[in-house]
C-alpha cells in the first residue's frame, strides 16, 4: 500500500514539473511572437539602477557657489579675501538672473513694464559689453560678460530698497546713494571683465559698463 502512494506520489510531482514547463514554454513562445512582430519591447523589463538627479543639479544650480559671488560681488575689495575671478570664470545664467529678476521686482512697484526692458537691458547690454570686449582683444567669452553684469547689479538692488529712506533724510542723500550703486556697480563689473589684455584699454571698456548702470538705475527712478 505504502508503494502505491509513493509512486502516486512521485508522478504527481512530474505532472507539475511538466505543467511549469509547459507555462514556460508558452512565455517563451508568446516573447518570441512578439519580437517576431517588432513587439518585443513590451516583455522587456528595464532595471534602473541610476538614482535620480536632485531638481536643482539637474538644472545646474549650486546655491553654495551663488551664494559666494553674491558674497565677490558685495565685498570686491581685495582687503575682503574672496576669489572674485570666480565670478568670470565659472559663469552660471541662473545666479545672476535671479539678481536682475529680484532687481526688476522691486522697480516694477507702480511701473510693471519696467520689467521687460530690464531683462532685455541685461541681455543686449552685457551682448554689448562682449563685442566691445572682444574687439579690444579680451578674452571673454558671452557667458562670463552676462554673468558678471548681472550679478553686479546686486549693489543697485541694495540701494534700490534703500532708496526710499534716503529720500526721507534728505534729496542729497538719496542723490549720494545712487552715485554710489553705480560707481560700486561699474566698479564690481569693469575689475573683472577688464582682463589682463584689456589692462591698458580698461576706461575704454568701463566708460560703458558705468552708462550701462546709469541706465539701469533710470529704469528704477523712473528718470
Amino acid at each position: 500500500m505504502s508503494g502505491q502512494m509513493k509512486a502516486a506520489y512521485d508522478m504527481g510531482d512530474l505532472g507539475g514539473d511538466a505543467a511549469s514547463a509547459g507555462y514556460g514554454g508558452g512565455g517563451g513562445r508568446a516573447s518570441a511572437y512578439l519580437r517576431r512582430r517588432g513587439f518585443g519591447w513590451l516583455m522587456e523589463v528595464e532595471e534602473d539602477d541610476e538614482q535620480q538627479k536632485p531638481l536643482l543639479e539637474e538644472l545646474d544650480i549650486d546655491p553654495t557657489d551663488i551664494y559666494y559671488k553674491l558674497r565677490c560681488v558685495l565685498l570686491p575689495l581685495p582687503y575682503f579675501g574672496y576669489d572674485r575671478q570666480v565670478v568670470r570664470d565659472r559663469p552660471d545664467f541662473w545666479g545672476p538672473l535671479f539678481v536682475v529678476l529680484l532687481f526688476a521686482l522691486v522697480a516694477m512697484v507702480g511701473q510693471f513694464r519696467v520689467v521687460s526692458w530690464i531683462l532685455t537691458i541685461w541681455l543686449a547690454g552685457s551682448w554689448f559689453v562682449y563685442v566691445l570686449a572682444r574687439s579690444l582683444g579680451g578674452e571673454v567669452s558671452y557667458s562670463q560678460s552676462l554673468g558678471v553684469i548681472g550679478y553686479s547689479v546686486l549693489p543697485l538692488l541694495l540701494v534700490g530698497l534703500l532708496l526710499p529712506l534716503a529720500a526721507k533724510v534728505h534729496g542729497l542723500v538719496g542723490f549720494a546713494c545712487k552715485i554710489l550703486a553705480v560707481v560700486w556697480a561699474s566698479y564690481t563689473a569693469g575689475s573683472l571683465l577688464c582682463v589682463e589684455e584689456l589692462q591698458v584699454k580698461k576706461p575704454l571698456l568701463l566708460y560703458p559698463i558705468f552708462l550701462l548702470y546709469v541706465y539701469f538705475l533710470s529704469l528704477y527712478t523712473g528718470v
